[in-house]
């Protein structure tokens, strides 16, 4: 590909090595330990999730806790996502604790069945609506698609099935219809409690499984606000109807979780790759955050390095655009959680040197901005790639200047000036995006552009004779309000 005067430009420009992709970790067991949390967080995690499918509520309330003030003491601002479990559709429990199931076999799914009896024959169904939701030809999908069955015919509370892909089944498994279908609910009786307790401790997000419509993220957006909360939705893009119904459903929600387990189930492994470059560059184009998800380097949970393959796969997410590539039971449970972050951390910051879609020709000219902070974002981005801008500084409330910011592709470090704790963490999301304490409040008028830029020489950010690129607006402490863009240089020593 031939490369333009600008691009060599920016390549010789490049300001920073700091990595531009976020790392999220499922925090569980496995990272409990204080001295763990601090070797997490020092080496790369910038947002944590506590995955509410697992463990008490009293636990997860002393993890979140534990977090926060390990991220104090050693100078983070690290974000909090509670992972709502969602109707996870699942089989019951079988008398031996596992059958093997042969190509061929007659096998029945029964929604009344003593869930504790499961044979080789047949076993309960915690889904009560299955029946409902599926009839004679439809294929059903088991423990993550490793069982396959064909649907015979539905009587009564039974699904009779023929075995078409075999093998051993355990308790509890997971159960998909291929294509999509099953009509559950988003939001379970359990997930209500937990978005209370979201609420209650004001995480920074939460994530919702199972979205079928921009109307399961309304409802849960309404139950948050209910109960006092103020966090950003993530919707997790786990179901064919969530695919089909994608673009109200970014819109409703502050980011998606391409969740790539169960969404692969139901579309099918071969599709899955091109449907996570589209919803990455869906989301991006609305303006809205993406998360990569699933089995990410699911070999560290038991060793100390990830496949070739996994190297691949974390690299593809990140030239793709996403915002933040996620660890699951890597971290969770698994033997080497730091290492996992270590390595992740090293695959982004290598796959982002050889983004070949970081380009000044990036172009929305299509756009219409609706408001004037969005204007200067998208003018001080253009400003910055055409130009030898070592930093881009946004003063900014709630963060937004910088979210519309870290839509376009970019390797110069948006630094998000805030006073608020709430928008440090929120920020911690946002590729490219590094947040950092700043009470314009307590500053002078005259005074905040040199205030700024000497606290970003001071963390060793800026140096003298830099030039940067800088956001504000004229009514102090007002979100929403950021209208003005300013070319600085940093002064010499002396100056």
């Amino acid at each position: 590909m031939r490369r333009t005067d600008s691009t060599i430009a920016i390549a010789q420009h490049a300001p920073s090595l700091r990595r531009r992709t976020k790392i999220v970790a499922t925090f569980g067991p496995a990272t409990d330990d204080p001295d763990t949390l601090v070797d997490l967080l020092n080496a790369g995690v910038d947002v944590v999730r506590i995955n509410f499918s697992h463990g008490s509520a009293e636990a997860q309330v002393e993890r979140i806790e534990r977090v926060r003030r390990i991220a104090t003491e050693v100078g983070r601002y690290v974000g909090i996502i509670g992972d709502l479990q969602g109707p996870k559709i699942r089989i019951e429990s079988f008398a031996a604790g596992q059958v093997t199931l042969s190509k061929g076999a007659e096998f029945t799914l029964d929604t009344e069945m003593d869930p504790e009896a499961g044979t080789e024959l047949a076993v309960g169904v915690a889904y009560r609506d299955l029946v409902k939701d599926v009839s004679a030809g439809d294929t059903l999908l088991l423990n993550d698609g490793q069982i396959v069955m064909h649907v015979n015919d539905v009587c009564g509370s039974q699904v009779r099935c023929s075995v078409f892909r075999g093998g051993v089944l355990s308790n509890r498994k997971g159960l998909n219809k291929q294509g999509g279908g099953l009509t559950a609910n988003a939001l379970t009786k359990k997930d209500r409690m937990d978005l209370a307790i979201a609420a209650k401790l004001n995480l920074d997000f939460v994530a919702v499984s199972f979205v079928r419509s921009a109307d399961d993220v309304k409802e849960a957006r309404q139950l948050l606000t209910n109960a006092g909360g103020n966090g950003h939705i993530i919707s997790k893009i786990e179901r064919a109807e969530a695919v089909e119904n994608i673009e109200a459903i970014i819109d409703a929600s502050n980011a998606i979780m391409v969740a790539r387990g169960d969404l692969a189930v139901e579309v099918g492994y071969a599709a899955m790759t091109g449907l996570q470059k589209g919803l990455i560059r869906t989301a991006r184009s609305r303006n809205k955050i993406s998360i990569t998800a699933t089995q990410m380097l699911e070999s560290m949970i038991s060793s100390a390095a990830p496949t070739r393959a996994e190297v691949s796969d974390v690299a593809n997410a990140v030239m793709d655009g996403t915002d933040a590539v996620m660890l699951s039971a890597e971290t969770a449970v698994g033997q080497y959680p730091v290492d996992a972050v270590r390595t992740m951390a090293q695959v982004c910051v290598g796959a982002e040197k050889h983004d070949i879609s970081r380009s000044t020709g990036f172009s929305r000219d299509e756009d219409y901005f609706d408001h004037v902070d969005q204007a200067i974002a998208m003018a001080s981005m253009y400003t910055a790639n055409h130009l030898s801008v070592r930093a881009i500084i946004a003063l900014t409330e709630s963060g937004s200047t910088t979210l519309w910011m870290s839509r376009q592709r970019s390797d110069i470090p948006i630094y998000a000036l805030t006073r608020h704790e709430s928008s440090r963490r929120r920020v911690a999301l946002y590729r490219g995006v590094y947040p950092v304490s700043f009470d314009v409040k307590k500053v002078e008028r005259s005074e905040i552009r040199k205030s700024a830029i000497a606290l970003l020489c001071s963390t060793g950010d800026l140096s003298p004779g830099d030039l940067v690129l800088f956001t504000y607006g004229q009514e102090k402490g007002v979100a929403g309000m950021t209208n003005t863009m300013q070319i600085l240089s940093v002064p010499l020593e002396g100056e």
